[in-house]
């Protein structure tokens, strides 16, 4: 017996994706409740995003290989989970080995995580429709392909198509999805630009690999300030979130040291 894949026929939205007829409603009969904003329980993480993760929303996290994007997202994704309701972590570019060891020091406080070695945007979310997952996340997007289009993993077709139903999917289900994407040199998201536009919040993890501190900022974010920041130092023991900046730094300065001046820097709405 051998397993065999087979390729759907047609393109749009898988049929276990479609939703209920849209149907036109007044805006008057709208009603509008409050936001069901889920809590990372990391307190910069949680500002940045404006209060919390929102289910059904989808927040692209771009950064240069190797920042720590993994070290952010593993553990406060995994604070969304449950028992009945895992984290699913889908990655297109290392072995669940690989990232075991990665995370291996906050690795204790990692509960109900499971691990996809996945690159099938169709098994990603068969998967995802057996497992139920409270939030899934995608490591990296652009290796992701669907077989409904035959260009290449990280072609425009593709990222349009993937980022596409990842996104009904996630709206369909009420399930938080977090992508990850590398940057350029520049510091611009590498690959199309359209990818921004289809996801409601965008991240930046910026720093320097040869320092420990690292800055979360949001360029986009429909359901929240673009004005806030998160600080974060990597250390030993993994990622850990710096919640008074200011003290951290006048720390390392000796008192009534000669020719120095401490003066106040405003970094979007913090003042450092």
């Amino acid at each position: 017996m051998k397993e065999e894949r087979q390729a759907p026929t047609g393109k749009g939205r898988p049929a276990a994706m479609k939703m209920a007829q849209a149907k036109a409603t007044p805006i008057a009969d709208i009603e509008v409740v409050g936001e069901d904003r889920r809590l990372t329980q990391i307190g910069e993480f949680d500002r940045v995003l404006g209060g919390g993760v929102i289910p059904g929303s989808v927040i692209l996290i771009g950064g240069d290989p190797g920042i720590g994007k993994t070290d952010l997202v593993t553990p406060s994704t995994s604070r969304l989970s449950s028992k009945e309701e895992p984290v699913l972590y889908v990655s297109g570019e290392e072995s669940p080995r690989q990232i075991k060891m990665r995370v291996s020091g906050s690795a204790s406080s990692i509960r109900n995580l499971l691990i996809l070695a996945e690159t099938s945007l169709e098994q990603i979310l068969k998967a995802a429709q057996e497992i139920q997952p409270a939030a899934m996340v995608v490591d990296s997007i652009q290796t992701v392909y669907t077989e409904q289009i035959t260009s290449a993993p990280g072609s425009i077709s593709q990222v349009q198509e993937v980022a596409g139903q990842l996104m009904w999917y996630a709206i369909a289900q009420q399930r938080a999805g977090l992508h990850y994407w590398h940057v350029t040199k520049d510091g611009a998201i590498a690959g199309p630009r359209l990818l921004e536009h289809i996801v409601d919040t965008v991240l930046y993890f910026e720093g320097d690999k040869g320092h420990s501190f690292r800055i979360l900022r949001a360029v986009k974010n429909r359901f929240g300030s673009t004005n806030e920041i998160g600080v974060f130092e990597m250390k030993d023991s993994g990622l850990e979130e710096v919640s008074n900046p200011s003290e951290l730094f006048l720390a390392e300065r000796s008192q009534r040291t000669t020719g120095s001046v401490v003066v106040s820097s405003l970094e979007d709405r913090g003042p450092f």
